[in-house]
């Protein structure tokens, strides 16, 4: 290998690393639009992820202006009605029923931090609902994204769609986008896919908010740990 080909692979391995490590969930987006050549950019790369059998399970909904914020209105008067809460229930188990450690530790280290950010007291129910509650604006996103699959797929075939996910994720990052990926819609699948036009056979895999982050905003100040490769890594001679 030339120098000038060590250093252009080097500069790649830079680029590509920094994207993967900068990725990190925003909470507060500014409204800067993002045009829509950049998402059909973004979602071209994504669509590289591979899928067993390249069966690619994957199928998104796209949301901006009116239609995001009609759904957003929608969302939240359920979000703040008890009553049409407890009409609602997730069409799968994203967490387990009972946590349990190392799981517990982490998911609260991660809860407390975004509070104590906010100023939310751990007594402060109406705060945490409110907070909860904008997941459903999306945080503020110019760009909300619904991904849907074929409910008749099996469980290998959501493991795939983690690896597009995440390629959605870094793509952005890459542009200079932030996102937020986001399993609270799920519970509102049945309010979701309706206003999106998803057929009868499609599940609702979860939301994820595009755009440009609020650097002023103290959520978004947030930094969760990451545990250290030899803590989750055998390795076998």
């Amino acid at each position: 290998m030339t120098h000038a080909q060590h250093q252009a692979a080097t500069a790649a391995v830079a680029a590509v690393d920094e994207a993967i490590t900068s990725r990190r969930s925003i909470r507060r987006f500014l409204p800067t639009p993002v045009p829509r050549p950049v998402i059909e950019d973004i979602l071209r790369v994504a669509a590289q992820a591979p899928s067993g059998s390249n069966v690619q399970p994957w199928q998104v909904y796209v949301l901006t202006g009116q239609r995001l914020a009609r759904l957003c209105d929608q969302l939240m008067a359920a979000h703040d009605d008890p009553a049409v809460r407890a009409q609602h229930q997730a069409e799968y188990a994203y967490y387990p029923t009972d946590w349990f450690e190392p799981y517990l530790g982490r998911r609260r280290a991660t809860g407390w931090g975004l509070y104590n950010l906010l100023g939310i007291a751990k007594a402060d129910r109406a705060r945490m609902h409110a907070q909860h509650g904008r997941n459903f604006r999306f945080f503020d996103a110019p760009v909300g994204l619904f991904f849907t699959i074929d409910r008749r797929l099996q469980q290998g075939s959501w493991l795939d769609y983690g690896m597009f996910l995440q390629n959605i994720m870094v793509a952005a990052r890459a542009r200079g986008l932030d996102t937020c990926p986001q399993a609270a819609f799920i519970e509102w699948h049945r309010i979701v896919l309706p206003h999106v036009g998803a057929p009868d056979h499609e599940a609702l895999v979860c939301g994820m908010a595009l755009g440009h982050a609020d650097p002023q905003a103290p959520e978004n100040r947030l930094r969760t740990e990451r545990a250290p490769v030899a803590e989750f890594t055998r390795f076998l001679d």
